[in-house]
C-alpha cells in the first residue's frame, strides 16, 4: 500500500500544472526585452509551481509514514533487550566506548554494561576530564598502572577473544551514544567506580551513589552537567 502511495505521489508531482507562457510574435520589436521578462515570469512560475508540488509530495509521504521520526529508543536494562537490538556500527568514539566496555564490563548484567558507560559519558560532560569518550578512556600518565582504565596501561594485548560478548557491548555503547531513553539515570552522575573486590584509598573520599552488580559507583561533590 505505501508503495503504490509512493508512486502515486510521484506522478501527481510530475503532472502538476504548469502555466502557460505566451510567446511574442516575430515582428515584436520589443522582442528581446519581452522575452527576457517573459522567461524570467517562465522561471519564476515554474519555481513556484516546483515547491508547490515538493510540498505536495512531502505531505503524502509524511502521511504514510515514510518522513516521520522514528520514535526514541526506550532503554529496558535486560539481556533479552540487548539482544533483540540490531548490530551496532559507529565511529571512532563508539569503538572505543566498545572497547572500554568489553574489558572493564563484559561479564557485568546489561545493566552494569550501562552503568560503566554511563561513568564515561558523565567525565564527557564534565570539564574536568577529557570532553570525548576516546579521550576519557585513554587518559593517563603514559607509565604501566597510571592511567584511568587500568586495561589500557597493563602492558597486556587488547584482544577482543569474545565476539558475543563483545557485539553486546557494542550495542550498549550504540544506545548510549545515541542518548536512548533512560541511558544516564543509573549512577546519579557518578563519574568513580570500582569493582567489589578492591578497596580504593579514593573511595573514602567520594560519596557512593550506586552498587550494581559488581561495581560500586561514586562522585565528588560536585556534579556533572549530565546530571544537574
Amino acid at each position: 500500500m505505501k508503495r503504490f502511495l509512493v508512486v502515486a505521489a510521484v506522478l501527481l508531482t510530475a503532472l502538476s500544472p504548469v502555466p502557460l507562457v505566451a510567446e511574442p510574435s516575430d515582428g515584436d520589436a520589443l522582442r528581446g526585452t519581452q522575452n527576457a521578462n517573459l522567461n524570467s515570469g517562465k522561471n519564476a512560475g515554474q519555481g513556484a509551481d516546483n515547491n508547490v508540488a515538493g510540498r505536495y509530495l512531502k505531505t503524502i509521504l509524511s502521511n504514510v509514514g515514510l518522513l516521520r521520526k522514528p520514535e526514541p529508543v526506550k532503554v529496558s536494562f535486560s539481556r533479552e533487550w540487548i539482544e533483540k537490538q540490531p548490530q551496532a556500527t559507529g565511529d571512532e568514539q563508539w569503538s572505543c566506548l566498545s572497547e572500554a566496555l568489553y574489558f572493564e564490563a563484559r561479564g557485568e548484567t546489561v545493566k552494569g554494561q550501562f552503568a560503566v558507560a554511563e561513568v564515561i559519558m558523565n567525565r564527557v560532560n564534565s570539564p574536568r576530564f577529557p570532553e570525548t569518550p576516546c579521550g576519557v578512556i585513554k587518559q593517563g600518565t603514559g607509565r604501566k598502572f597510571q592511567c584511568q582504565f587500568t586495561y589500557t596501561c597493563d602492558g597486556r594485548t587488547d584482544a577482543i577473544s569474545e565476539k558475543q560478548a563483545y557485539e553486546r557491548v557494542a550495542k550498549v555503547a550504540r544506545a548510549t551514544l545515541d542518548e536512548a531513553e533512560g541511558v544516564g539515570s543509573l549512577t546519579d552522575g557518578a563519574t568513580y567506580y570500582h569493582t567489589t573486590a578492591v578497596r580504593p584509598v579514593w573511595a573514602r573520599k567520594f560519596k557512593k551513589t550506586a552498587q550494581i552488580g559488581v561495581h560500586l559507583f561514586y562522585r565528588k561533590n560536585y556534579r556533572t552537567a549530565q546530571s544537574e
